[in-house]
C-alpha cells in the first residue's frame, strides 16, 4: 500500500459528507459571507449620490436650493438624459464652466467618502482607485496566502486572515486621508478573501467527489448573501464610519475556528504528521457515528517512512501549460474564461449607483438574483455538461449587456435585464473552477487553476478603471463587457466536453485529452477522436499541489 493509497483509503472510510464534513463545511463557509461583504463594501462606504454644482450665493451652509427650481435651472444645463449636468454650470455670458463644490442628493445617501472627499466629475478616478487598490490586494493575498497555507497549514491561514481582515477594516474607518485610505484598502483586500481561499481549500480536501460541486456551488450561495447583507446594513446605518466599523466586526465570526475548526487531514499527511491526520479522521469518524476502524500505529509508520523518500518527481508547472498546442489552446481560452466573468461579474456589481431606484433595495436584488442561477447550475450541470452550460451563460450575460446599451438611460427595463445579466455571468462564473480542474492534468491542475483565477483577479482590479470610460460616452463599458463575455462564450465552443470522462493525469495526458472534441463536432460530451483517451484518475500528493498551488477559487468574487 503507497502513501497515496493509504491516504484515500483512511479518507475514504469518512464517507463523501457525514455530521462532521456537514459541521466543519458550516464553519468553512462563513469565510464566503464576509469576503461578499468586504469585497463590494465600497458601493456603501463610498456611495456617491445624485450631484449637481454648488451655486454661490444660492446654496448656502445647511440651505440648499430646490433641484427643480428657477434659479438652479437657470445656472445648470442638462444633460444628454433631460437631467442636471453634475459637472459644470454656466459662468458669465453663458459659457459653461468645471464646477468646484458640489451639492448631493441626501435622499438614500448623507454619509459616505464619495460626499465626503467629492469622488466626483475629474475627481472620478479616485473612487476606482480605491476598488483598483482592494481587488490588487486580493490579488497578492492569493498569491501570499496560499503559499502561507501550504507551509502553515489551512487553519492557520484561516485564522490570521480573519484577524487581520477585522484589524485592517476598522483601520479603513478611522482613516481620514486619501492615500492612508488606498494604502489600507490594499492590506484590507490581501487579507479580505484570505479566510474564503483556505475555507474553500479545505472543504474540497475533507469532503468527497460527490458532493464537491455542491459545496462549491453553496461557496458561492454565501458570497450573494453576504452582499445582501451589506445592503442591509447599509439601508439600516447612515454614517460611513460606523458602517464600515460593523463590516469589519463580521470577521469576527472567524475566530472562534482556532477551536473550533481541524486542519486538513491531508495538509497534515503531506506534512508527516500522520498522527495528528489519523487522529482528526478517527474524531470524525465516532461524529459520523462510523463502525470503521483505522490502524493507527501501521498508518503513523507507513506515512513517515514514504515520507522520507519521496521525491518531487512531477515537478511539472505554470510554463508546462503553454509548451504544448492542445494544451496552450484550452489554457488561453479558460483564462478568457476567468478574466471575463470576473469583468463582468464585478462591472455589473460595481455599478449598481447608476441605475435608478432605491440603491440598497438594488444591491439586495444583485445579491439575491445569483441564487437562482445557483439552483439552475445544480440542476443541469451533470445533466447538459460543463461546456454547454457555461457557453450559453456567458452569451446569455454578453447578449444582456448588449441589450442594455439599446434601452432607455435609467429605465426599470434596464434595471431589469442588468438584473438578468447578473443571473447568467453568476451562472457561468461558478461554473469555471470545477471545469478548469477537470481540463488541465492531475500535475498541472493547481497551476492551471491558480492561473485562471489570476487572470479574475486582474481583471476585477481593472474594472472599476473600464467603468471610468463612461466620460467619453456612458455606452461604452457595457459594451466592452458584453463583447467580452461574447468573444469568451464563443470560444468555449473549442474546449472538450468533461463530464463523465475519465479526467487525464500526465502531462502527455493532457495534451491528448479532448482532441477533436469540440462543439462543431460533438455538442454532447462524447468522445469524437480516438486519441483523446480517457485515463483513471487518481489523487496527487499534496506536496506536489504545495509545488504549484496559488489560488484556487474565484475571488471571491
Amino acid at each position: 500500500m503507497d502513501k497515496d493509497h493509504a491516504l484515500e483509503e483512511m479518507m475514504g472510510k469518512l464517507g463523501d459528507f457525514g455530521r462532521y464534513q456537514c459541521f466543519q463545511f458550516v464553519l468553512h463557509i462563513l469565510a464566503a459571507l464576509t469576503a461578499g461583504m468586504h469585497m463590494l463594501s465600497l458601493v456603501t462606504i463610498a456611495a456617491v449620490p445624485e450631484h449637481r454644482c454648488a451655486l454661490h450665493g444660492v446654496d448656502m451652509g445647511n440651505f440648499t436650493e430646490l433641484w427643480n427650481s428657477s434659479l438652479v435651472l437657470s445656472a445648470i444645463p442638462l444633460n444628454e438624459h433631460g437631467k442636471l449636468d453634475s459637472c459644470k454650470m454656466y459662468g458669465e455670458n453663458k459659457t459653461l464652466e468645471e464646477c468646484n463644490s458640489w451639492v448631493y442628493d441626501t435622499q438614500y445617501y448623507t454619509s459616505s467618502r464619495g460626499i465626503e472627499w467629492n469622488l466626483v466629475c475629474s475627481r472620478r478616478w479616485m473612487g476606482a482607485t480605491a476598488q483598483t487598490a482592494y481587488m490588487f490586494g486580493v490579488v497578492v493575498g492569493s498569491l501570499v496566502l496560499g503559499r502561507l497555507s501550504d507551509k502553515f497549514g489551512r487553519k492557520t491561514a484561516y485564522v490570521w486572515a480573519g484577524v487581520l481582515q477585522l484589524v485592517f477594516g476598522i483601520s479603513v474607518a478611522f482613516s481620514t486621508d486619501y492615500y492612508t485610505f488606498i494604502v489600507l484598502r490594499f492590506l484590507y483586500g490581501i487579507f479580505g478573501s484570505g479566510s474564503y481561499i483556505a475555507g474553500f481549500v479545505l472543504t474540497m480536501e475533507l469532503v468527497g467527489p460527490s458532493k464537491r460541486t455542491i459545496c462549491g456551488v453553496v461557496f458561492q450561495i454565501m458570497f450573494a448573501v453576504g452582499i445582501m447583507l451589506l445592503a442591509a446594513w447599509g439601508y439600516l446605518i447612515d454614517n460611513r464610519f460606523y458602517l464600515q466599523i460593523l463590516y469589519a466586526l463580521h470577521a469576527a465570526i472567524l475566530l472562534p475556528h482556532w477551536i473550533l475548526m481541524d486542519e486538513s487531514p491531508r495538509w497534515l499527511w503531506s506534512q508527516g504528521r500522520a498522527r495528528e491526520s489519523v487522529s482528526i479522521v478517527e474524531k470524525a469518524l465516532k461524529m459520523n457515528r462510523s463502525n470503521e476502524t483505522l490502524d493507527t500505529p501501521a498508518l503513523v509508520s507507513h506515512c513517515k517512512a514514504t515520507c522520507a523518500k519521496y521525491t518531487d518527481e512531477h515537478s511539472a508547472g505554470t510554463i508546462d501549460l503553454l509548451k504544448t498546442p492542445n494544451m496552450l489552446k484550452k489554457t488561453l481560452i479558460i483564462c478568457g474564461c476567468w478574466f471575463a466573468n470576473s469583468v463582468v461579474y464585478y462591472g455589473l456589481s460595481l455599478n449598481t449607483g447608476k441605475l435608478n431606484g432605491n440603491p440598497y433595495f438594488i444591491i439586495f436584488l444583485m445579491g439575491i438574483v445569483e441564487l437562482p442561477s445557483y439552483v439552475i447550475i445544480m440542476y443541469f450541470l451533470d445533466r447538459v455538461g460543463h461546456r454547454a452550460l457555461i457557453s450559453t451563460m456567458m452569451l446569455l450575460g454578453g447578449l444582456s449587456c448588449l441589450i442594455v446599451v439599446a434601452l432607455p438611460h435609467g429605465s426599470s427595463s434596464t434595471t431589469g435585464v442588468v438584473m438578468v445579466g447578473k443571473l447568467f455571468i453568476s451562472g457561468s462564473y461558478s461554473i469555471i473552477y470545477k471545469y478548469s480542474a477537470e481540463l488541465f492534468p492531475t500535475v498541472v491542475r493547481s497551476s492551471g487553476v491558480g492561473l485562471g483565477s489570476m487572470c479574475a483577479s486582474v481583471s476585477g482590479a481593472l474594472t472599476p478603471l473600464i467603468s471610468l470610460l463612461d466620460t467619453l460616452n456612458p455606452k461604452i463599458p457595457t459594451i466592452i463587457f458584453g463583447f467580452l463575455a461574447l468573444i469568451s462564450g464563443f470560444s468555449t465552443f473549442l474546449l472538450p466536453e468533461t463530464i463523465g470522462r475519465n479526467l487525464p493525469q500526465s502531462l502527455e495526458d493532457g495534451e491528448k485529452f479532448g482532441v477533436g472534441d469540440t462543439c462543431f463536432t460533438n455538442c454532447r460530451g462524447r468522445r469524437m477522436s480516438n486519441e483523446s483517451i480517457d485515463l483513471p484518475e487518481t489523487m496527487v500528493p499534496l506536496e506536489t499541489i504545495e509545488k504549484n498551488y496559488d489560488v484556487k477559487v474565484k475571488v471571491p468574487k
